[in-house]
Parts: structure tokens; sequence; C-alpha cells
């Protein structure tokens, strides 16, 4: 047990250090231009009215919904994150779990959203049908996932961040890292 802790950490740092990011195209970027051209996207998108989409399920639903306060208390840019409990037991219950996400995305996302889709293993249904319905509606996608780097998920993005890590922990705690560092950055921008 003493290994695995001692090594912890030395772990997440290289599984951190070890980011993949792509654009749209499946160029790779590195982490800092991924992370000051997704922090763009959403200043300029925020600029022009439009609002921050985050969505997620178990831990990542937990980050979409501390990361949407973050950015619209912290940031000043309005976000949400579409994981309310009734919400998803109703749309869940009345349409099947896989349209939790879609389904709101269809009734409030406006062309120019910027979603943010975050799963660990970038196969949830409900995540890739809802990156394709926000892509109907016009909306810009960023999408965070882990575990398989040929996941559906990590060339559905216009900026897609992929953590080389198999296991949830490492991946949840640098995705939840990855979205302070946008929110860091864009704030930073704006203090000067």
């Amino acid at each position: 047990m003493r290994k695995f802790a001692e090594s912890y950490y030395s772990n997440l740092f290289g599984f951190a250090n070890s980011i993949r990011v792509t654009d749209r195209s499946g160029k790779e970027l590195t982490f800092p231009q991924g992370i000051e051209r997704a922090g763009n996207l959403i200043t300029s998108q925020a600029a022009s009215g439009q609002k921050i989409i985050f969505i997620g399920n178990g831990g990542s639903a937990a980050i979409s919904s501390h990361m949407a306060v973050d950015f619209w208390k912290n940031g000043g840019i309005k976000a949400i994150s579409f994981n309310d409990g009734p919400q998803l037991t109703c749309i869940g219950n009345d349409y099947g779990y896989k349209h939790v996400f879609e389904k709101p995305i269809e009734m409030f996302a406006d062309s120019g959203d910027i979603l943010i889709a975050i799963s660990s293993s970038g196969r949830s249904e409900n995540i890739l049908l809802g990156v394709k319905a926000a892509g109907l509606k016009g909306c810009r996608t960023i999408t965070l996932s882990g575990f398989d780097e040929n996941n559906p998920l990590s060339s559905m993005g216009e900026f897609n961040f992929y953590v080389p890590s198999k296991s949830y922990g490492p991946v949840e705690v640098i995705h939840h890292s990855i979205c302070h560092c946008i929110i860091d950055t864009i704030m930073k921008g704006k203090s000067g």
C-alpha cells in the first residue's frame, strides 16, 4: 500500500505531463496552445452572449457542476450544467438514460454556445449523443476524455484533451485541473 501511495503523485504528474491535445482536424497541439485556444474560444463566444454547457456522468458530473459555478461566479461567463437529479430521472425514465443530455441540449442550447463534454472513458452513449445534438444546434465543443486514446469522444470536439490513464481517479483529477486551468487563464487575461 505504501508503494502505491508513494508513486501516486509521480504517476499523476506523469499523466498530466502527457495530456494529448488535438483540434477538430486531429492536429496535435501543445497543452499551452490547447488551453489558450480553448480559452480564446470561450472568451469570444461569451463576449457575443453565448453560454457554456457542461455535461458529465458520476465524478464528471461533479466536475461539471463545480466548473459551471466557477465559470459564472469567478469568470463572469454564463455557464450551466445539465445534471439536476429530477431532470436526469425524468428524462431517463421517459426517454431512456442515453438521452439525458441530448434532450436538454435540444431545448436549451443556442447556436454558438460551447459544450464542454467530460467523460473518463470517452464512450458514454449519453455524452456522445449530447455532443451530436450540440453539433446539430450549431454549438462549438470542447472534449475531455481518458482511458483508450482512440475513444470516440477524443475526436469530436473543436479542441480535445485526452488523459493517458486507464484509472478514474487520475483522469478525473486531471480533467478538473484542465477546467480550472482554462478559467484561471481566462481570468488572468482579463486582469492583465
